[in-house]
């Protein structure tokens, strides 16, 4: 396989995987097989890997890359790592020491991306969801704009190649993109995108301004409790899906993956199964004709399965905008 064809070149002229490895545990996989199932990754081909300070397995994702690269299968240069700047982290006297704290987790030089995970603000300190009395989370009100300006400080301090954010709407993408005195464009926004959800708006939007959708639970979702409503619809259940696996001899996720794929969209797959991670890369090996693309446009509901539910109320709460 060609590796070199498999990616996106970014605004900044860095090379994006277009096909990642998701790497966040939920409460049914522990972190601990994080280690070992990211070491199959990068032996089955995955060469982009995604985590974030907030799941917790840096170390974990940071000692397979690193056992990797010892054994001579890939060079670090060969892998593109995305970590993720937790919400806690945004004053910009924080947003430093908070990558660092990654670097440090990691034992890498450097991370390839580095995305503002989300873009509501929540009190800085050492909890990942500050709570009141009330059991309410407590917000902050930092200016995404001046999270950014410390963002480009890290890349020009070589911490990082590039930068993107995350769940962001077109309104806060286009703040970041006006601002006076812009260094760096974010390369990629990275979203919930799948069939049920497919961002056709927002895709649109990011391909005018030469940013990159990425999307997470691409799979549906990993429905942990903690984050998705335990009544809504399983992706990879619904017939069409599974019509068209049948036809294509193929998996309903390899479907699901290929539609964005072909989509122009950056893709995450998330598995922690060695069957499913390897079966996972044959998105490669089959085309789906534009007659089932229409298709798959038709399953779009606007269905989130993840709502961020802390930040419902927060001024920065994305997902009150259409797009």
């Amino acid at each position: 396989m060609d590796r070199k064809q498999h990616r996106v070149q970014l605004n900044d002229g860095h090379f994006m995987p277009i096909l990642g490895f998701g790497t966040a545990a939920s409460a049914e996989v522990p972190k601990s097989e994080t280690e070992e199932a990211t070491k199959i990754a990068i032996d089955a081909g995955y060469r982009h890997i995604d985590s974030a300070f907030v799941y917790d397995n840096e170390e974990q994702v940071g000692c397979a890359i690193r056992s990797k690269i010892a054994d001579g299968t890939v060079k670090r240069e060969d892998i593109f790592y995305t970590s993720k700047l937790w919400v806690t982290f945004f004053q910009p006297e924080l947003v430093r020491p908070a990558l660092e704290r990654s670097l440090k987790k990691l034992q890498l030089d450097y991370v390839d991306l580095y995305i503002m995970h989300f873009p509501a603000a929540l009190k800085p300190g050492e909890n990942i969801l500050p709570m009141d009395e009330h059991g309410k989370c407590i917000f902050d009100t930092v200016d995404i704009c001046t999270t950014w300006e410390a963002l480009e400080k890290c890349k020009d301090a070589g911490l990082t190649k590039s930068l993107g954010v995350s769940n962001f709407n077109h309104k806060q993408l286009e703040r970041i993109l006006n601002k006076p005195g812009l260094k760096y464009k974010p390369v990629c926004n990275q979203v919930e995108c799948h069939p049920y959800l497919n961002q056709r708006k927002l895709l649109d939007f990011c391909k005018s301004k030469d940013i990159v959708l990425v999307a997470y639970s691409a799979l549906g979702s990993q429905r942990d409790k903690n984050w998705v409503d335990q009544n809504s619809p399983v992706l990879l259940d619904d017939p069409v899906l599974s019509a068209m696996a049948k036809k294509h001899k193929r998996t309903p996720a390899l479907i699901a993956l290929r539609y964005q794929i072909q989509r122009g969209v950056v893709v995450l797959a998330k598995s922690f199964k060695e069957k499913r991670i390897r079966e996972n890369m044959q998105v490669f090996e089959f085309q789906l004709p534009e007659e089932d693309m229409k298709v798959l446009d038709g399953m779009n509901r606007n269905t989130h399965y993840i709502h961020v539910e802390y930040a419902i109320g927060h001024p920065e709460y994305p997902f009150t905008e259409e797009y």
